[in-house]
C-alpha cells in the first residue's frame, strides 16, 4: 500500500489506473479506523479493482467548542490495518492542501434542506463542512464508487442528493451499521464513554429497535411515539437532542401511507454524542 499526502502524487496514481482500464472505488474517513471503517473498504474492495481511503480530519465539519483538537488521530495505526485489508492507496492530506486559500476562503458547498434539520439542527455548518470536502475529494480522487456507512445515515442520504445534483459521476454505496455484541453502534466517539456510561449505552439501540417493532404494527401516532423514546433515553441516564421517524428515502417526515421509514436519534452520554438509526419495513 502507497501512502501519499499530495495531490499531484494522488492525482498522478489514479490517472495510471484508470489509463488502465481499472474501476476505482473510494472510502473517504476520518482515521481512527475501527471495524465499522474496515467493512466500508471490504465493500469497496469487493466492488473495485483499486481502492483509495482518505485519512483527513475535517476542520470544516466541527462547531465551536467541539472536539476538533482533540479528536482522536491514529494515523500509524489506521496504515497498518488499511493496508491488512488490501488498500492500494492511502490518502492523508495536510489542512493547507485541502483548503489553499484556508478555510474561511473556501468555496463551499451545501445542500438546502437536508443539512439543516436533525443533526444539523444541532450542529450547524456541520453538513456544509461534510458536503464540501466530499466534494472536493471526489474532485481528487475521481471514483468510480464511494462507500459510505448507514451508522451516519442523513450524511449517506446527503451525499446521495449531492451527487444527483451536482452530476458526479459515482455511484454511492450504502454499507450496514457495524455494532458491538451489545448493539452499540461502532464509533470513534465511543471512546469517550466511562465504564458506567458504556454500560448505559446500548438503551440508545434498544430504544429504536422497541420503536422500529410499533412501527411495523402499523402505528402512525408518529409524534408520540417519539416522545416515548426520549422521555426512556432521559430515564436511562441520556440527553437526547432528537428521536425522529423519516421517510427512508429523503428524511421528509412521513405521512399514514409511507412505506419503507428510518427511525433516527442522537444522544449525549457524557462527553460522547453518539448517534443510531434503523430501517423499518412496513
Amino acid at each position: 500500500m502507497e501512502t501519499v499526502a499530495g495531490i499531484e502524487a494522488l492525482r498522478g496514481r489514479v490517472a495510471a489506473w484508470r489509463a488502465g482500464g481499472e474501476r476505482i472505488g473510494f472510502v473517504p474517513t476520518m482515521g481512527n479506523l475501527h471495524a465499522g471503517h474496515l467493512s466500508l473498504v471490504d465493500r469497496a474492495r469487493a466492488r473495485a479493482d483499486r481502492v483509495v481511503v482518505s485519512v483527513f480530519v475535517n476542520p470544516l465539519q466541527f462547531g465551536p467548542g467541539e472536539d476538533y483538537e482533540t479528536y482522536p488521530r491514529t494515523l500509524e495505526q489506521d496504515r497498518a490495518v488499511l493496508a491488512e485489508h488490501r488498500v492500494d492507496l492511502l490518502f492523508a492530506p495536510p489542512v493547507e492542501a485541502m483548503f489553499p486559500r484556508g478555510r474561511e476562503e473556501t468555496t463551499f458547498v451545501e445542500v438546502p434542506g437536508l443539512g439543516a434539520q436533525l443533526c444539523g439542527a444541532f450542529r450547524p455548518g456541520f453538513f456544509r463542512g461534510v458536503a464540501t470536502v466530499v466534494a472536493r475529494l471526489f474532485n481528487l480522487v475521481q471514483p468510480d464508487l464511494a462507500v459510505f456507512g448507514e451508522k451516519d445515515y442523513q450524511q449517506l442520504v446527503l451525499v446521495r442528493r449531492m451527487v444527483q445534483d451536482l452530476a458526479f459521476p459515482v455511484e454511492i454505496l450504502g454499507a450496514p451499521t457495524v455494532r458491538e455484541p451489545d448493539g452499540l453502534a461502532m464509533s470513534s466517539r465511543n471512546a469517550y464513554l466511562t465504564p458506567e456510561e458504556r454500560r448505559q449505552a446500548p438503551l440508545l439501540y434498544r430504544t429504536l429497535c422497541d420503536l422500529a417493532r410499533e412501527l411495523e404494527t402499523g402505528r402512525s401516532d408518529y409524534a408520540s411515539l417519539e416522545r416515548a423514546a426520549m422521555s426512556r433515553l432521559e430515564a436511562g441516564g441520556f440527553r437526547p437532542e432528537y428521536v425522529a421517524i423519516r421517510r427512508a428515502e429523503d428524511l421528509a417526515a412521513p405521512g399514514p401511507e409511507t412505506g419503507s421509514l428510518r427511525v433516527l436519534a442522537a444522544a449525549w452520554l457524557g462527553r460522547a454524542r453518539l448517534i443510531d438509526n434503523l430501517p423499518v419495513e412496513r
